[in-house]
């Protein structure tokens, strides 16, 4: 890793913030998006630009804004890989973000988010948190070929578990699915039942598939070469140099989603989703200015 005096922290606008405290990632998912050539890395992604100044950025930024909102992070790089173990950059944002009464929307795949856990739920207590986990596959075996240095999925329904423990709201991001991978509807009721047990608030999917582009395309053909052999000339030839790469099974497997949603009342549609993600209702926000 190597660490870095950022301008700015925060991205977005319109009452939507977000932050990346790292660039790049550790967890060497096969399929990671955010190796994409449009992205402009100009380091190795594996080597995490750590910006050390974010929570002093985050403090300053916040100060400044007069209406209180949700703070998200994690969309890009994960705020729990390896190196917050030492550093801290993410618990230290979190006591910003609850000094100044705003909330946070945090994604990740790591149950190193539980070491947060006291922090979360203040936060929740005195504004709003949501925790949410990435699932892809229920089967572990599979999950530690796909998302190789991170927990599996059985250790990130604990996480869930734990959270609705301690009344923090869960929403999981059921992507992506992998073409003659994981794209099975065995794998997709497992993974949504899970969720339905853990409480989980709602589950983000994008029609049961894949994304590929420039660079990240390279690393997953690379990764299938490697554990999966005959699989890529499987991919280019059905899908050539397509961004969206549907899953052929997805109209089966949206259907598995939506009885399984429904019958246990998960949102399930991105929009709902992001709307409850987005949403800081004004007596949280009420609530805020007394409790802190």
């Amino acid at each position: 890793m190597h660490f870095v005096d950022a301008k700015g922290i925060l991205t977005g606008g319109g009452g939507r913030w977000g932050m990346n405290i790292y660039r790049g990632c550790t967890h060497g998912c096969i399929y990671c998006d955010s190796r994409s050539a449009c992205y402009r890395f100009t380091h190795a992604f594996e080597d995490v630009e750590v910006k050390r100044n974010a929570p002093e950025l985050l403090d300053q930024a916040l100060k400044s804004k007069r209406k209180k909102c949700m703070i998200g992070t994690g969309s890009m790089s994960d705020p729990y890989m390896h190196c917050e173990e030492s550093l801290r950059l993410t618990r230290r944002c979190l006591e910003v973000i609850l000094k100044n009464g705003f909330g946070a929307a945090i994604q990740t795949k790591s149950d190193r988010i539980l070491r947060d856990i006291d922090l979360l739920e203040e936060i929740n207590r005195s504004a709003k948190c949501v925790v949410q986990i990435t699932l892809t596959t229920y089967d572990s075996a599979l999950c530690r070929v796909l998302e190789p240095n991170v927990c599996d999925t059985g250790r990130r329904i604990e996480v869930l578990e734990r959270m609705r423990e301690r009344g923090i709201p869960t929403v999981v991001w059921l992507t992506p699915i992998l073409p003659f991978i994981n794209d099975t509807e065995e794998n997709v009721a497992a993974i949504l039942n899970a969720c339905a047990g853990a409480g989980v608030k709602g589950v983000i999917d994008f029609g049961m598939g894949l994304t590929l582009r420039e660079g990240d395309r390279e690393y997953y053909y690379a990764a299938l070469d490697r554990h999966f052999p005959g699989l890529k000339a499987r991919y280019v030839q059905r899908y050539g140099n397509a961004y969206a790469l549907p899953s052929p099974n997805a109209e089966a497997l949206l259907k598995v989603f939506r009885k399984i949603c429904g019958d246990s009342g998960m949102l399930s549609t991105p929009e709902e989703c992001f709307r409850f993600l987005n949403e800081l209702p004004e007596k949280n926000r009420q609530m805020s200015m007394f409790d802190l």
